[in-house]
């Protein structure tokens, strides 16, 4: 279901959940064949005198270029900071790309552009948040869901933390470079959208154990998002205008969803957390990154494998576990049991999770990734300690023998 940004700041506005959701910043979203032009609109109307496009080279070829060219006719002075790649040619979002960008941002720009996918998103939004001015949001492929959110997942001294920053005051994502973004870029943002299917139940396990806070309306909207790509697989496979179109909103929704709950609770569970310690892995070794959404599309069902054959089978047999689980865990489990087997009930096999991967061709196994067994063991057994979140992963790790 697409819901129109109005839509969803007016049911934020009146959702009673008991959480405080943060105000929804973001004016006008735009899904377009001419969302470029409308960004130099938009920045005209708001009387911008200097502004900065933060590109890499792939960006500034796929967008970046045309909208610089736009901005030569209009009394709009702007400048352009080129992410350097490290030794392997990979633009990575750690100490060394925020201090470039900090460094070449001019000091009286008045908005920022993130003119690319997640990595440069993520850059932008720290520095436009340390920097104190607005940034505009222009994806160039439908990669990840965090280009709407407040979270900018940095590389820190090699591990991988999110900051809370700001999300953007505007999104102009273009349908003729979202079509030409390359076929791994669109299955990896199919596989940041999958990913939901177990990250909402360890959200919802989360609330339910942990008492960690739960949005109702933010589980449906994240639902919405997920099921809108799931029915229109063939599409987004096929890189359709309208499939393309239809994923992007969904990323959008997810990206709005965590906003107004102001974490990631919602779109990031024990299957990114596997993604990150495996990111982290490839950074120590100095290996090439893989896309954050192909790896996620992979943990997805290596995570729901876990779930399934560990988690449900403790669930149905909770004495074994007593000493360790405590009395009132094993109460509380054993009162919501069968509510938690109805969460279960709409997670995928594992199998149909990999052939969704496949539809879109992306990888759907740790090795097509570069990913050794070794890796993945240890990354299920120590993975869960990246985030101070309570996901099944981190209760089988703990409590169960």
């Amino acid at each position: 279901m697409n819901r129109t940004l109005i839509e969803i700041k007016a049911l934020a506005k009146q959702c009673h959940c008991g959480n405080d959701h943060n105000d929804i910043p973001i004016e006008t979203i735009m899904i377009s064949d001419d969302a470029l032009q409308q960004a130099v609109i938009y920045l005209q109307r708001k009387k911008y005198q200097t502004v900065a496009l933060i590109v890499d080279q792939h960006t500034f070829e796929a967008a970046g270029r045309q909208l610089s060219a736009l901005l030569q006719g209009e009394p709009i002075h702007h400048t352009t900071c080129f992410i350097q790649p490290d030794e392997n040619g990979d633009v990575i979002a750690d100490e060394a790309s925020i201090v470039q960008a900090l460094l070449e941002i001019p000091h009286d720009v008045d908005a920022i552009l993130a003119v690319g996918s997640g990595t440069i998103h993520d850059i932008t939004r720290f520095c436009s948040y340390k920097m104190k001015v607005p940034f505009i949001s222009v994806p160039t492929a439908p990669s990840v869901d965090g280009f709407t959110s407040m979270g900018a997942p940095l590389i820190i001294r090699g591990v991988k933390k999110t900051i809370q920053a700001q999300a953007p005051i505007a999104v102009f994502a273009d349908v003729n470079v979202l079509k030409q973004a390359p076929k791994r870029m669109i299955a990896a943002g199919f596989g940041d959208m999958i990913a939901k299917y177990t990250s909402l139940i360890d959200w919802r396990f989360g609330h339910l154990v942990a008492g960690e806070p739960y949005c109702p309306l933010v589980d449906k909207i994240t639902q919405e998002s997920l099921q809108e790509c799931v029915n229109n697989i063939e599409k987004i496979a096929a890189a359709e205008e309208e499939g393309v179109q239809i994923l992007m909103n969904a990323l959008l929704q997810s990206g709005i969803a965590m906003l107004i709950m102001g974490q990631s609770y919602p779109a990031s569970g024990g299957e990114h957390h596997l993604s990150h310690y495996w990111e982290m892995e490839f950074l120590r070794k100095k290996k090439p990154q893989v896309l954050h959404g192909a790896k996620v599309g992979v943990s997805t069902s290596l995570i729901a494998e876990v779930y399934t054959n560990h988690f449900l089978i403790l669930l149905n047999d909770l004495s074994e576990n007593n000493a360790l689980l405590g009395k009132k865990t094993i109460e509380l489990l054993e009162r919501n049991r069968q509510k938690i087997k109805e969460w279960f009930q709409s997670l995928p096999s594992p199998s149909e999770l990999r052939s969704m991967m496949e539809r879109v061709e992306g990888a759907c196994t740790p090795e097509q990734l570069g990913i050794d067994q070794e890796l993945v063991d240890r990354g299920l057994k120590e993975a869960y300690h990246l985030r101070d979140r309570f996901t099944i992963l981190r209760f089988l790790n703990e409590f169960v023998k």
